[in-house]
């Protein structure tokens, strides 16, 4: 495995009272930009059922806006956590740590998950959370209302974003390079989760426009995104929402790898 990664995770606090108002933050029909400057003490949510624990929650179905999953960004002190994190039974989970160590407990397995580690828990499987270590643990979920498939049982995948090989894009010489977290080719999945990698000067080539909505937090680096005709710089921290069908593309800046994890609505025909 290599060495622990050093992802972005807020930490609270608040501006001094001498600080400018301006921020990145913009809102409108086609994306949403949440810089990280704006996640503060005083925007955060607490969850009936957990203790010890605060989140600032990036996404939610809107209208006018992304509606096929929830995101957050959870803090649990040493000691806190929840038995029943999930209260929709419909409804599964993604969670991706991001500081600290978190113990997940999935169908009667308990795994201690360090930054980079993962665990995807199926619509009405039976987890918990616990930060068993002596500092605050900050991790990703992203919760989304599972659409069964027929002959496609969901399955818990437990892992660890280091221990995946990525693979390189094409036509890219590997500088562009998406890890995939969940088996793209398996049906059972209704939605993906990668981390994806931009070396310095690497580029979406082109504007992609398509079905799939986004989310996509930034662990490392920053980069220049171009959405709907706007252009946005975004560094480590962080996050975009992104509907269906809004173009988007990006050039990573430097000087260090850019890097952001991404979800994604897949594998379902459109309901009408």
């Amino acid at each position: 495995m290599a060495d622990q990664p050093r992802y972005y995770a807020p930490h609270g606090g608040l501006p001094t009272q001498t600080d400018m108002l301006t921020d990145r933050a913009i809102v409108t029909e086609a994306y949403t930009v949440i810089p990280r400057g704006v996640l503060r003490d005083i925007v955060t949510s607490v969850f009936p059922g957990w203790t010890g624990t605060r989140a600032w929650i990036l996404n939610r179905p809107v209208p006018g806006g992304a509606t096929t999953f929830a995101q957050s960004i959870v803090e649990v002190a040493p000691g806190g956590g929840a038995e029943r994190p999930e209260p929709q039974p419909e409804v599964e989970g993604f969670v991706f740590v991001l500081e600290g160590e978190l113990t997940v407990t999935v169908e009667g397995g308990a795994h201690t998950l360090a930054p980079g580690g993962f665990v995807y828990a199926p619509a009405g499987a039976s987890w918990s959370v616990t930060n068993t270590g002596a500092e605050p643990v900050r991790f990703q979920w992203i919760r989304k209302r599972y659409e069964p498939l027929d002959g496609h049982p969901p399955r818990v995948v437990v892992g660890d974003e280091r221990d995946i090989e990525p693979s390189p894009m094409p036509d890219t010489a590997g500088r562009w390079r998406t890890t995939r977290l969940l088996d793209p080719e398996d049906l059972a999945f209704d939605m993906h989760v990668n981390v994806v990698t931009f070396e310095p000067g690497a580029i979406i080539p082109f504007a992609e426009t398509h079905v799939m909505e986004h989310g996509l937090y930034m662990l490392e680096g920053q980069a220049v995104y171009h959405l709907n005709g706007d252009w946005v710089e975004v560094q480590a921290g962080d996050y975009l929402s992104l509907r269906a069908f809004c173009p988007q593309a990006c050039y990573a800046g430097g000087p260090s790898d850019f890097r952001y994890l991404l979800y994604k609505d897949v594998n379902r025909q459109i309901t009408l």
